[in-house]
């Protein structure tokens, strides 16, 4: 009887995080979520910051909880998060402040700034990042203009999960995939983008080492993690769209949507693809697992959803999002369209109303119903999906004849049947744990329990099954398409 096998993945998202165990037996792979915690934003010194403190807190509570259901036999840990963000650490390891949120308005503005002193193609040409005012690269030089001295006093700066790793082992390195979506990441020379932040006048003295996802970090410090053996930490693809990922198999015709809070849609390719093309089609970079590039953008993805809820929860309406979406299947179709990644939407304030005002300033009927209001945020998202899509195609030369929609979003039946009558492409769903069993799989390659890359892939596609949805009418879409390409230009809503 083959020796089962323990695998703690620590997912952390914009909404919440979660520890996933993996169970493996030498033959198949199984995953349980053992604990699930809020993450929530504070607001003070009128700046949105993350609470880190408090989400290692709720990380040592799950690594208890891993303890008991594996009676102290764990073989690794691992974290992920979200890019962008980073942290500035003394030496002795404590934040000097909490990081800021990557929608913190300290960014305004600052894209344009930046560009004034180190122009775009150059920035591109190095990193090859698209241009987002979330990136780590504006609220590091926002921070410089506001507080220099915090980045005087720095001893290492860390993305998100890196900070945890070095809490949970002592080792202050940054995580490849992590790395490269701060965008002062050099893609081309495998190194930070020193010339880029020096010329801004941010100081590069905290910048530290760069491993590779898979990397054994060590055993977890003395007191942390004692109820769990002795297990490593090992640093994954610390993105959780790179861990996402690395848990499905890729094939050069297959484009990828990692769908959650925000969507991801892109490819992935051997190298960069940095050419006038894709920047001027604001496509990023973003490294990969085992040598590999995710060449993507971000799409706003079910943030106007969780936004909208989240409003009608505070106006005195609890619905919850089976209900919604059950009510956006009733509601009519392709009646309202809008650009998700329309800059009025970056903040999560009176989401409703924005919508309805985007509506209004491009001469289409309001939303009616909350039922309504879901149906325009999900049509109008798997309609950017065709968008984006179509613009992928001519980065890379490829066609794309499957989409895999793999994350939270992988579950909403209704949006993947809309991508798929959208883009007119076979849409195979799942697994709707993706990114945690990605993290899984690389801790599995890292500690020596499978193979390789293709090896984990295949196991956990055998485990976890895709959905299926194949295209509908596409007229009423092909339709609304051209309504649509004309939303994605348009002007800020007025507001009333």
């Amino acid at each position: 009887m083959s020796e089962i096998h323990y695998f703690l993945a620590l997912d952390l998202g914009a909404e919440s995080g979660r520890a996933v165990l993996g169970t493996f037996d030498g033959h198949t792979l199984s995953s349980e979520e053992i604990y699930r915690f809020p993450n929530d934003p504070v607001f003070y010194n009128n700046e949105l910051h993350w609470d880190l403190p408090r989400l290692w807190w709720e990380i040592q509570h799950a690594l208890e909880a891993a303890g008991r259901r594996t009676n102290g036999r764990l073989t690794s840990i691992g974290v992920d998060a979200w890019g962008l963000d980073c942290a500035l650490l003394t030496k002795s390891g404590a934040l000097l402040e909490n990081p800021c949120h990557y929608r913190d308005a300290r960014a305004n503005g600052m894209v344009e700034r930046v560009a004034a002193i180190v122009p775009q193609a150059e920035i591109y040409e190095q990193t090859g990042i698209q241009f987002m005012q979330i990136n780590g690269l504006y609220h590091l030089y926002a921070q410089q203009l506001k507080s220099p001295e915090v980045l005087r006093a720095a001893h290492r700066l860390l993305t998100i999960p890196d900070v945890f790793h070095h809490w949970l082992t002592g080792q202050a390195v940054c995580e490849f995939t992590n790395a490269t979506t701060t965008q002062f990441y050099d893609a081309r020379r495998g190194r930070w983008a020193t010339d880029i932040l020096e010329r801004l006048g941010i100081p590069t003295h905290f910048l530290g080492p760069v491993v590779a996802p898979g990397t054994v970090l060590g055993p977890p410090l003395p007191g942390v993690a004692s109820n769990c053996g002795e297990p490593v930490v090992v640093a994954p693809a610390t993105h959780d769209t790179g861990s996402a990922v690395a848990a499905i198999p890729m094939e050069p015709n297959v484009a990828f949507i990692s769908s959650g809070t925000w969507s991801l849609l892109g490819t992935e390719t051997p190298a960069p693809v940095i050419t006038p093309t894709a920047r001027r089609l604001n496509f990023t970079n973003e490294g990969g697992v085992c040598g590999t590039t995710r060449v993507l953008k971000n799409i706003a993805g079910l943030w106007l959803v969780q936004c909208c809820r989240r409003q009608w929860k505070a106006d005195g309406h609890d619905y919850d999002y089976s209900a919604l979406t059950k009510a956006a299947a009733d509601s009519a179709p392709l009646r309202s369209l809008i650009d998700p990644d329309h800059a009025d939407f970056l903040a999560d304030d009176h989401m409703p109303a924005k919508i309805a005002g985007f509506c209004r300033a491009t001469g289409q009927p309001e939303p009616d119903s909350p039922g309504a209001y879901v149906r325009a945020a999900l049509e109008s998202l798997a309609l950017k999906y065709r968008y984006v899509l179509e613009a992928l195609e001519e980065t890379t030369g490829t066609r794309f004849d499957v989409i895999r929609i793999v994350g939270g979003g992988a579950r909403n039946a209704l949006l993947n049947q809309f991508t798929a009558d959208a883009t007119q492409r076979r849409v195979e769903a799942g697994p709707i744990e993706a990114t945690a069993l990605g993290n899984i799989a690389m801790q599995m390659v890292a500690t020596g329990h499978c193979g390789d890359l293709k090896t984990v892939r295949r196991l956990i596609d055998d485990s976890s099954p895709a959905i299926v949805y194949v295209p509908g009418d596409r007229h009423p879409w092909d339709e609304a398409w051209k309504r649509f390409r004309q939303y994605c230009s348009a002007p800020a809503a007025a507001r009333t």
